[in-house]
């Protein structure tokens, strides 16, 4: 078995409802390595309301991780896997049972879903994943890639959740944010592909569970999420609040932005031309706008337009310098006017000259009053409480003879690589092995040395999602024997048929042993408050 860290010392399993019977048979270190993802309370709230807000916009918006620029690699078949320890089984939570039909159909599992987290070029992304058993029935498992940025830093990714039975922005059983993230120190710290495996606790999942318009001091006294509405009211519903200072005030009014119109020459424009310049009057002011020349002849003269518009050009002359600078910038659209420059008969240059073109314009400036209400929302989120009560979890299952039939569920959304898009993400999909080869497979582009593999053409987005082996599928639960990492194009023609996992072992029953041990808790309490 492949090690890149040689343990420092012996194994030590996590005390607890699964130590005990993980103990008797894993036999390696448990040489994991843990990171924080969302602190309690109102950090791991707001990670939550960043998907939830507009009524789960985000959630629609992310795509398929699509972590890697390189091609499908081909998976490399090697020899069997020799296990470091006795096989071991951890039972699911839940025992639901589904009505058997004449028709054979693969009922899918409540536990699987989505994760969703943001990557390092601020991406919205996801993956797939299942709810797997543990003590506080608090615990996700998929891949390390859809929880440590491996194109990146390798720190954890950004506003983790897990949303199980997603469908089109919806969370029916709500939104689960990542509180630890548990994987083995290689991937952690080398990305060691033959780890590509982790576990996550996470909070008791949250909804939101509508809103509520309450007064100002109802607002203040709020410790949940909440929000100020300002809503334009007319002039006699401002003096009526005003009057009344009704139960969502406060009223209040603002300018609206200047309207400025073109008017009419006014009769006394002759005798107060300075003060039209200046200051205007009554709102009317005369103004002057440069134009270029074609604009100034379409403008009307004063004659024709009710003397609305004048016009003013006059040509002048200038040196030669100044003709060759104006003819850069009107080359530049710097200067709007025109030069040009006459010669004598023998077609030298004597003199130049320049014209520029104005519009004059009375016009009207006015300002009216607008007028607005505050509303006060608090918006009420409920906690939906532990995911394994919701939804189970599936069981766990290491060491196991490679070879039994397994089914592979996953949301696949990414094209092949010659470009085919058979799968869209929305629903989740299926394969199935009944004899799987019993080999490992290598990938030297992914330094992978002993992973497991079946045929499958899901393709990217199903990457996270469950093995199962001894599936019921009247129970629709099974036991986790490994999630999706890698997606092989083993005949070369761009077109994914097999897909790969690391093989589960002692050293993955250590580190899954840690994580199911660990409390997570709540994010809100039973008003909708958010806890500290």
């Amino acid at each position: 078995m492949k090690r890149i860290l040689i343990p420092a010392s012996g194994a030590v399993l996590a005390t607890g409802l699964l130590a005990a019977g993980l103990a008797t048979t894993a036999q390696a270190a448990p040489d994991w390595s843990t990171d924080p993802l969302a602190g309690a309370g109102a950090p791991a709230y707001s990670v939550a309301k960043f998907w939830l807000d507009a009524n789960g916009a985000a959630l629609k918006k992310a795509k398929e991780y699509q972590w890697d620029a390189k091609e499908v690699t081909k998976l490399v078949s090697g020899g069997g896997y020799s296990p470091d320890g006795k096989p071991g089984l951890t039972a699911p939570i839940g025992q639901e049972k589904v009505t058997p039909t004449k028709v054979k159909n693969i009922n899918l599992p409540k536990t699987i879903g989505k994760v969703f987290f943001v990557d390092t070029k601020g991406n919205l992304n996801w993956c797939s994943a299942t709810s797997i058993q543990s003590k506080y029935r608090n615990l996700v498992a998929t891949a390390g890639h859809c929880v440590y940025d491996v194109a990146g830093n390798g720190d954890v990714l950004k506003h983790w959740v897990f949303v199980p039975g997603y469908y089109q922005g919806k969370a029916p059983w709500g939104v689960y944010v990542g509180k630890q993230a548990f994987t083995h120190y290689d991937f952690d710290n080398y990305e060691d592909w033959d780890r590509d495996y982790a576990f996550v606790t996470v909070y008791n999942g949250i909804s939101i569970a509508g809103e509520k318009q309450v007064t100002k001091s109802e607002y203040d006294g709020y410790k949940g999420d909440k929000y100020i509405e300002s809503k334009p009211i007319t002039k006699e519903e401002y003096e009526a609040g005003v009057d009344k200072y009704g139960p969502y005030g406060p009223f209040w009014k603002k300018p609206s932005d200047p309207n400025v119109a073109t008017v009419a020459k006014p009769a006394d424009a002759d005798k107060n031309v300075e003060k039209y310049i200046s200051e205007g009057i009554n709102g009317v002011k005369l103004t002057s706008v440069e134009v270029t020349e074609s604009v100034y002849n379409a403008a009307p003269s004063g004659l024709d337009n009710n003397a609305k518009f004048e016009r003013l050009s006059e040509a002048y002359a200038i040196s030669q310098e100044e003709y060759k600078k104006l003819l850069a910038e009107k080359a530049d659209g710097k200067f709007l006017g025109k030069v040009w420059a006459e010669k004598d008969k023998n077609g030298n240059e004597i003199s130049w000259h320049a014209q520029r073109f104005f519009v004059k314009k009375w016009v009207k400036t006015s300002v009216v009053e607008l007028y607005f209400v505050d509303q006060y929302f608090i918006q009420f989120v409920a906690d939906k409480g532990r995911l394994g009560d919701n939804v189970g979890g599936q069981g766990f299952a290491w060491n196991q003879k490679t070879g039994q039939p397994v089914f592979v569920f996953g949301y696949p959304a990414a094209p092949h690589a010659d470009g085919n898009k058979p799968y869209t993400g929305v629903t989740p999909k299926w394969c199935y092995s009944a004899k799987p080869s019993g080999k490992v497979y290598t990938a030297a582009a992914y330094k992978v040395e002993e992973h497991v593999a079946i045929k499958c053409a899901m393709t990217g987005g199903a990457d996270g999602g469950p093995w199962l082996i001894k599936y019921n599928n009247n129970k629709r639960l099974g036991y986790v024997n490994g999630v999706t990492s890698l997606f092989g194009d083993q005949d070369q023609n761009g077109r994914v048929d097999a897909i790969s996992s690391a093989y589960f072992d002692g050293e993955t029953a250590a580190i899954y042993a840690k994580a199911a041990n660990v409390w997570s808790g709540k994010i809100v309490g039973p008003k909708g408050e958010i806890l500290k």
